[in-house]
């Protein structure tokens, strides 16, 4: 039970960061991506911010015996860079850079109760079933 307290609570921080941050509007991001254009560079703000929180946290749980609510940590296993890893970027790359979202601020943009977000979040989920699919019949 505290672990899903501890993840409704993380997922709601999170929700709310990218609301007051502005990643859930797709106008703010698209702006940020059109650096010939209207380039609108305060997401950067936000990315720092991510990034120092990662430079001072990692090392120090990773030091950790096991993550405070769950029995251990879970780690990629794969290491190398293949074409599946590279596609798979390109392909998010493309969804955000045409549609304005990547997939935790499209789902926070859900309670807009605007049509563009439920298309993405749609078209995202039809992604990733799929992706699902292909990758069963490929074993």
């Amino acid at each position: 039970m505290n672990a899903r307290l501890s993840a409704l609570g993380a997922g709601l921080l999170f929700g709310i960061g990218l609301w007051l941050s502005g990643m859930a509007n797709p106008r703010k991001v698209l702006d940020f991506l059109d650096v010939a254009g209207n380039w609108d560079p305060s997401l950067l703000l936000v990315m720092g911010g991510a990034v120092a929180v990662t430079l001072a946290a990692f090392r120090p749980v990773a030091k950790w015996p096991r993550p405070l609510l769950a029995p251990q940590f879970v780690l990629p296993a794969l290491k190398e860079i293949d074409a599946p890893l590279v596609i798979g970027a390109a392909v998010f790359g493309l969804g955000w850079g045409i549609g304005g979202y990547c997939p935790g601020p499209a789902l926070t943009a859900l309670a807009n109760l605007s049509v563009e977000p439920f298309v993405f979040v749609a078209a995202m989920v039809a992604g990733g079933l799929l992706e699902s699919v292909t990758h069963r019949q490929g074993r």
